[in-house]
């Protein structure tokens, strides 16, 4: 698929005026509530949703078919972010008001990460054949960490990064409102909320490098894998508003994540066999199913303990 340099500016503007519309609509720094999540979160899908149309009308329903199936599984890679992000802001007792600002940065250094794995991916995969057996069996072996380590975290502040970052840039342990950077006794420091926006994104760099090879599994389009990278990401900050609190009840979600890693790895070696790419309604099919399985299945057990304690069961 080749796409003009003017579709990619209009790309570039589109998701830029996006941004700055959701960072204009928090300028007081508000606590986002469900129903204010749940609105934009609905308003992103939909986003997401309609440009597949835009790319059916104009490049045909193979082309749509494979950005949806991008979109999805980018979707469903980005709830165990939230499940991240809950994490440091917890650990670091992030005020409600000021955590959106985080995530909004967040996600502009998510994009430019996307944005360079993408093209040195698509252009690996292009160039050198065996890269694909490389890259599968990198997601299969994700898929079995996530399956089987899930409840291994790591504290947010023994990531290297964080730690790097307190040994060169002066911090200050405390949070000065919604400020990065602040002078304390006449020496300008970063706070500690510029040391959780290094944590989100020292993250999601990890995050990006799983889902841009899961996605790079089913189509080396450049275009299509940032714009469903894009799509599923610019939502993120309202769907872990709104997800935050049902968290507790996707105990069996990693299990459907870490088999579509898998099943991204194993597309990925194949695509260099005799047996060829996968049908993109298969692989679409495999991703809607695994998702509603796994959400179902999570969401059945913790139904009871749920109803009994009152409160959401702790996720391992």
């Amino acid at each position: 698929m080749t796409v003009s340099w003017w579709v990619w500016a209009a790309l570039m503007l589109a998701v830029a005026a996006m941004l700055a519309v959701d960072l204009f609509l928090h300028r007081d720094n508000h606590v986002i509530g469900f129903r204010e999540a749940a609105i934009w979160s609905g308003v992103w899908i939909a986003a997401g949703l309609l440009f597949g149309v835009i790319l059916w009308v104009w490049q045909g329903g193979d082309v749509a078919g494979t950005y949806y199936a991008g979109y999805l599984i980018e979707k469903a890679l980005s709830i165990d972010n939230v499940f991240v992000f809950a994490l440091i802001f917890t650990y670091f007792a992030v005020p409600a008001a000021f955590q959106h600002k985080v995530l909004f940065w967040g996600v502009i250094g998510a994009l430019a990460f996307r944005l360079g794995f993408i093209f040195v991916g698509a252009e690996l995969l292009e160039t050198f054949f065996w890269t694909a057996y490389v890259f599968g069996a990198f997601l299969i072996y994700t898929g079995f960490r996530m399956a089987f380590r899930h409840g291994e975290q790591t504290p947010p502040d023994r990531n290297p990064v964080v730690r790097l970052l307190r040994k060169v840039v002066p911090t200050d342990p405390a949070y000065h409102g919604d400020k990065f950077f602040t002078r304390v006794a006449g020496r300008r420091v970063a706070t500690l909320l510029f040391v959780v926006l290094i944590a989100v994104e020292a993250t999601d760099l990890i995050f990006a490098i799983d889902s841009v090879a899961a996605i790079l599994a089913i189509t080396t389009s450049t275009f299509i894998v940032w714009t469903a990278n894009a799509f599923a990401i610019l939502g993120l900050r309202r769907l872990y508003f709104c997800l935050a609190g049902l968290l507790r009840r996707f105990v069996h979600l990693h299990y459907g994540l870490a088999a579509l890693l898998a099943f991204a790895g194993v597309k990925l070696i194949l695509s260099e066999t005799p047996v060829g790419k996968l049908p993109i309604p298969v692989t679409l099919g495999v991703i809607v199913v695994t998702i509603a399985v796994s959400i179902g299945w999570s969401l059945r057990t913790t139904r009871d303990t749920t109803a009994s304690s009152g409160a959401p069961p702790s996720r391992t």
